[in-house]
């Protein structure tokens, strides 16, 4: 079992930066990939980035190019998902997902996830 509890969501203006952590309990969290995805209000879950369990390979939705970073510290169970640039329609819920899977799997379908945090409401002001 893996618990996972979001944190570092707020509100920010249009352009700035903020930096949202995922903290992870249970099972060793280097044998899992991780994830980060967001829902906003009236559309569907859509991935915004993934990492591989050494964290050498990463992924990243179309919309997040260029601007967002996923990183992971094994040694402190924690992932991390560095936002910048941020604009309105970055405004959503941010969920934490872990999977036995593949962070590649995860980009595809969100049923790749196993283990999903309670999320952190992101919103960006114009």
């Amino acid at each position: 079992q893996v618990t996972l509890v979001e944190s570092g969501g707020g509100l920010v203006q249009a352009g700035g930066s903020m930096r949202l952590s995922c903290a992870a309990s249970g099972r060793m969290v280097g044998t899992y990939a991780m994830g980060w995805f967001r829902h906003p209000v009236g559309k569907e879950r859509e991935f915004v980035a993934g990492i591989s369990r050494s964290g050498s390979t990463t992924y990243y939705g179309d919309s997040v190019k260029g601007r967002f970073t996923i990183s992971r510290d094994n040694a402190k169970g924690t992932v991390y998902l560095q936002m910048n640039s941020l604009k309105p329609e970055d405004t959503a819920v941010y969920y934490c997902a872990a999977s036995a899977g593949t962070a590649a799997a995860m980009a595809a379908t969100r049923d790749a996830c196993d283990y999903w945090g309670q999320g952190t409401q992101v919103t960006v002001s114009s």
